[in-house]
C-alpha cells in the first residue's frame, strides 16, 4: 500500500477530492496549508505527490477526523533501526478512546517518515498525549529510559503538524 499527498489551496484540494470521488481521497486542513492524501495499492491521480510507502498500520481512514503527522527526518543508516523499534508497538495505542488509525509511512522521496494518527476528536489525542499509556509507549525509545545505545539516527529535529478534515477558514 502506497500514500501519496498533495498540497495547495483548501478550494483547489477540495475540487480534486470531488473531480477523483471514486478514489476516496481525504482533503486536510491545517495551519496555513491544505494536502489531500491518496492511500492505494494502485497508481494515483496526482502529477506530482510525496510518495510514502505505508510499512505499519491500523484501522480505517476517515474522511471525518483529527490527524496528527509526525514527521521524522532520519538518516539512511538509521532506517532499519527506525524501522525496528515501531515492530514492538502493536497495540500500543489502538484502545485509547477516540483513536481511529494509525499509518507508519516510509519516504519513497525525502528521509521523513511520518508517523500518522487519526483521532475522532483533537480532545482525545491531547489527552493520549498527556497520559501514562502516551509515556509507556515512546519510554523504549528515548535516550533517558537506558536503552538507547544506538549511533545517532535522526538527521534533524522532528516536527509535529495537524490537520482536520473539514477546513476552519
Amino acid at each position: 500500500m502506497t500514500i501519496y499527498m498533495t498540497s495547495g489551496t483548501p478550494e483547489f484540494m477540495e475540487s480534486l477530492k470531488e473531480k477523483y470521488a471514486a478514489e476516496g481521497l481525504i482533503a486536510m486542513h491545517g495551519q496555513g496549508n491544505s494536502l489531500l492524501l491518496h492511500e492505494t495499492a494502485g497508481k494515483t491521480v496526482f502529477q506530482t505527490p510525496r510518495r510514502y510507502e505505508v510499512i505499519g498500520s491500523s484501522g480505517s481512514l476517515s474522511e471525518n477526523g483529527y490527524f496528527v503527522f509526525n514527521n521524522i527526518p532520519v538518516t539512511d543508516e538509521g532506517r532499519p533501526v527506525f524501522e525496528h523499534r515501531f515492530k514492538d508497538r502493536a497495540g500500543a495505542i489502538e484502545s485509547e478512546p477516540g483513536f481511529i488509525a494509525f499509518r507508519l509511512l516510509r519516504p519513497l522521496d525525502s528521509d521523513t517518515y511520518i508517523v500518522m494518527t487519526e483521532w475522532s476528536e483533537s480532545t482525545y489525542y491531547t489527552r493520549w498525549k498527556n497520559s501514562s499509556s502516551f509515556d509507556k509507549a515512546h519510554s523504549s525509545n528515548r535516550a533517558d529510559a537506558g536503552v538507547d545505545n544506538t549511533p545517532h539516527i535522526f538527521s534533524s529535529a522532528p516536527y509535529v503538524t495537524t490537520y482536520t478534515t473539514k477546513d476552519k477558514n
